[in-house]
């Protein structure tokens, strides 16, 4: 394995994760509502095909989803009978996740969230069959690190699923009538995540090539990415839409 080389200058941010913390916290109840509404939207139903097709087939699989939000993975997956459980560092999106499992009455002792970090998850090795993440790894001041925690608390054989995209290129995108999905973010809301942009070097990368160069050196397998994946999800332009290509990246420990 290459050396990997330690990412610039967020270690002079050491409040970064505070900002974001904030600004997910001042986002959590329309959030939930968008995410609430997407889930009983037919959107649900294409990122489902879409994951079914990257993961084992046919069988019940133990899901860590990272930086889970309100809950919107821990739904439609916990509804195909699979355990999931979704961390993430903002408590407000916690209690919001929890009360997102409780309305479409999942089992708590499957389907669950907790606040926890996803540079440093606190589950042992080989935990998990797969570990999922939509919209996160954009707002990692140490994705290498996180990269390395992911690819240890699968299981031999297990699945990375990362759905990014690159936002901060796009960030004038959040105020565009364009980016429906968040038209009803405040200036002031979209001048904060503008800001959290720029402090993180990953804002800066070439992505996806980056994470598959980092994937390689760390000793995942058979890297997929799919740069059209976005284009399958946001076909309408509905209360969901938003105008960054997403791109899929699915990886093999």
């Amino acid at each position: 394995m290459g050396e990997l080389h330690h990412i610039a200058f967020e270690d002079e941010a050491g409040n970064i994760k505070d900002k974001v913390e904030s600004y997910w916290t001042k986002r959590a109840d329309s959030f939930f509502e968008l995410r609430h509404d997407e889930i009983e939207s037919e959107k649900s139903a294409k990122w489902l095909e879409e994951i079914k097709q990257l993961l084992p087939a046919g069988k019940s699989l133990n899901i860590l989803d990272l930086g889970c939000g309100t809950g919107y993975f821990e739904v439609i997956l916990g509804r195909e009978g699979h355990k999931v459980t979704g961390i993430d560092l903002t408590e407000e999106m916690i209690t919001k996740a929890n009360e997102m499992i409780r309305i479409y009455g999942l089992d708590p002792n499957d389907v669950k969230a907790m606040v926890g970090d996803a540079e440093n998850v606190a589950f042992a090795d080989e935990s998990f069959d797969v570990v999922i993440t939509r919209n996160l790894t954009w707002t990692l001041p140490h994705p290498i690190d996180a990269y390395k925690d992911w690819y240890r608390v699968l299981r031999k054989g297990g699945v990375l699923l990362n759905f990014d995209a690159e936002y901060a290129k796009g960030a004038h995108n959040l105020n565009s009538p364009e980016n429906i999905a968040h038209k009803n973010v405040s200036k002031e809301l979209a001048d904060e995540c503008h800001n959290i942009y720029h402090m993180l070097t990953i804002s800066t990368l070439d992505r996806p090539e980056w994470d598959v160069h980092i994937l390689e050196e760390i000793g995942f397998k058979d890297i997929i990415t799919d740069k059209t994946f976005g284009d399958r999800i946001f076909v309408e332009r509905d209360e969901f839409y938003i105008p960054d290509k997403m791109f899929s990246i699915k990886a093999i420990k």
